[in-house]
């Protein structure tokens, strides 16, 4: 049973208890900025209401001791957090099929819940992962594929002189109906080429639109790497819409999307006076 929150004679948009099939937020462990375990120890027992997914991102759990991958695993799993492994499905396979193999084994044995499976910086072919996503099916773990418009670049890289390159939508919607015919339960929508660190007037919204307008949205989780990309998503879908966010924005995500703060739409039309009683 959820403590009681201060200040709760304030109406504010609630959330269903988890775990929750929409409105699915999934944070970002260490990569740009360190994770540390009394950090997310922190941040969990003062928001791990509002968090449903911890993501290890771009590799870092190989660069952990084992001892510290589990006691993060568990950590999130005591505030029911299920955890990813991000994309790291793109360096292993650099070493193999077998070490493919290896690599899923260890996420079962670790404890990982979810298994991303992406190729934004390796040219996976749609076959391969469609295999690799029925292996991890078979070992009882969640494949979250993630989908990408951008060709040759991911991962926060800001590569010199490289200019945009996109997949046509129709072969995006291919891989995404493909991966649907294998029974994932989501895909992860890969934001760079499309918002990330593009200003907004650059921004191919009309890309996001028509995959929702296709799949509907529950499907996807779109990663939304600064604010504004989250409060965009929020306006356009609404509170139900699953997001990738920065740890470090677990608050004023909250606070947009519950109408506690920020929105300019929670004053609009209102009556706004005091006058003492």
């Amino acid at each position: 049973m959820l403590e009681k929150r201060s200040f709760d004679f304030i109406p504010i948009q609630e959330q269903a208890p988890k775990p929750r099939s929409k409105g699915v937020i999934e944070i970002r462990g260490s990569y740009y900025t360190p994770v540390g375990f009394h950090y997310l120890s922190d941040l969990l027992a003062i928001a791990g209401e509002y968090v449903d997914g911890f993501k290890f991102a771009g590799g870092s759990q190989r660069l952990h001791p084992v001892s510290m991958t589990k006691k993060i695993i568990s950590l999130c799993h005591d505030h029911d957090v299920y955890v990813s492994t991000g994309g790291f499905i793109e360096r292993v396979i650099v070493e193999g099929a077998r070490a493919v193999d290896q690599y899923l084994e260890e996420c079962k044995s670790l404890g990982f819940d979810v298994v991303e499976v992406s190729s934004g910086l390796a040219p996976i072919p749609l076959p391969d992962k469609i295999a690799i996503v029925k292996e991890v099916h078979r070992l009882g773990l969640k494949a979250k594929p993630e989908i990408s418009f951008m060709i040759g670049a991911g991962a926060g890289t800001k590569i010199l002189n490289y200019k945009r390159k996109l997949r046509p939508l129709k072969e995006v919607i291919k891989e995404a109906e493909a991966f649907r015919k294998v029974g994932v339960y989501m895909l992860m929508f890969e934001s760079e080429g499309v918002t990330e660190d593009l200003p907004p007037k650059q921004w191919r919204t009309d890309l996001i639109k028509n995959l929702v307008q296709h799949f509907g949205s529950k499907i996807w989780m779109f990663e939304a790497a600064e604010p504004p990309v989250f409060k965009w998503y929020l306006q356009t879908f609404g509170p139900d819409v699953n997001l990738f966010i920065d740890h470090s924005q677990v608050f004023e995500f909250q606070a947009w999307r519950s109408k506690v703060w920020g929105d300019p739409r929670i004053w609009r039309g209102k009556k706004i006076s005091y006058k003492p009683s």
